[in-house]
């Protein structure tokens, strides 16, 4: 008898981050299936699936737009059955049997800024992710997330209990800096020396004076539309003139390694309880790391970098740029062997296995 573990995949309209993620793990559960499973698809309309090797893909009348609010309200027609997974929220969450049928339903939360920075958000998006949470606390058979500090988080604002399991991500498969980096970094208007910062909010401000502090040029990656006035305030008044800030978005892995690859270091602002997809990216390409302390940092970074606190990032970063550099890089990159869509596949086949 074959077992079919059939992965919501997620590609339209969609953070490019989840989108990635999905794809990633899906690779990996098609890598790693046990003899006599296979994976297959499921996929709003509208949406290509670029991984070899599903056993099926089944495509929904519904676009993702039309999915996602007709999955909120618990219809799910046209879906079917079965071990079902999801690499983020967007689940076809309603009532199943798991013990006669045999049918199970897991998603994937990656952050909780819904509930601990909202307004980070649209209102939108942050009403939808609160809703399916509310559907996957009834309904789901399991909620992974991916840090020890977001798992007791959520216990604590849901009724999930035992239903909570811990599996990191990874940076995308191949991840690495293209021979073309110097190019794609020129064209980007890049100067010779900088530091990567990433936060949320006002978070940002620490990073920015760190890098004021070592004489730095700071580089934002995924810059969201609107907040480049208020980043280049943030850093204003953190001593980082305009001039020195290069803010980036929407940038294919190729670039984006390619600027990870080329910065001093990368500077970690925020507390947020989110997977650092940039960390992890960082680590993989051996540049070196200093964040703020925070649950999920002391869980993701653990000794792979500096994790110090916030007032303390000004002389971690000056390390990290001289004397610490070459250490940094090479714990970063050892503990980046602990990230692969391969082991995160492996533990989602168990987790179903348990289920």
């Amino acid at each position: 008898m074959t077992v079919q573990l059939r992965v919501v995949i997620d590609q339209v309209g969609v953070d490019a981050d989840l989108a990635r993620a999905a794809l990633g793990l899906t690779e990996g559960l098609v890598n790693t299936a046990p003899r006599g499973c296979v994976v297959s698809g499921i996929v709003p309309s509208g949406t290509e699936v670029p991984v070899a090797g599903l056993h099926d893909v089944r495509t929904l009348p519904l676009a993702r737009r039309e999915l996602a609010a007709a999955w909120q309200m618990g219809i799910a027609a046209g879906v079917g059955g079965g071990l079902i997974h999801s690499p983020t929220l967007l689940a076809p969450l309603v009532r199943h049997d798991r013990v006669h049928d045999n049918a199970q339903t897991t998603v994937t939360l990656w952050d909780l800024c819904a509930w601990e920075n909202p307004d980070a958000l649209p209102k939108t998006s942050a009403a939808w992710q609160r809703a399916m949470l509310k559907r996957a606390v009834r309904h789901a058979d399991a909620v992974v997330v991916p840090s020890h500090a977001m798992a007791e988080r959520l216990a604590e604002i849901t009724s999930l209990g035992d239903r909570i399991r811990v599996i990191a991500g990874a940076a995308p498969n191949g991840f690495g800096a293209p021979v073309d980096a110097a190019r794609l970094r020129a064209d980007l208007l890049l100067p010779q020396r900088y530091v990567v910062v990433t936060g949320m909010g006002e978070s940002f401000a620490d990073g920015f004076r760190a890098a004021s502090h070592a004489d730095m040029d700071a580089v934002v990656l995924d810059e969201r539309d609107g907040t480049g006035a208020a980043l280049i305030q943030l850093a204003s008044s953190a001593g980082l003139p305009e001039a020195r800030m290069h803010l980036l978005d929407r940038l294919d892995d190729s670039s984006r390694a390619a600027v990870l690859a080329a910065a001093g270091a990368v500077v970690a602002t925020s507390a947020a309880m989110a997977w650092p997809w940039r960390l992890i990216e960082a680590m993989e390409l051996g540049v070196p790391v200093v964040a703020a302390d925070s649950g999920v940092h002391s869980d993701v970074i653990a000794d792979g970098g500096a994790v110090v606190a916030s007032d303390q990032l000004d002389e971690a970063l000056v390390d990290a740029l001289g004397v610490g550099r070459q250490r940094l890089q090479v714990l970063g990159a050892d503990r980046a062997r602990a990230f692969s869509w391969a082991s995160s596949a492996e533990r989602v086949w168990a987790l179903h296995a348990e289920l």
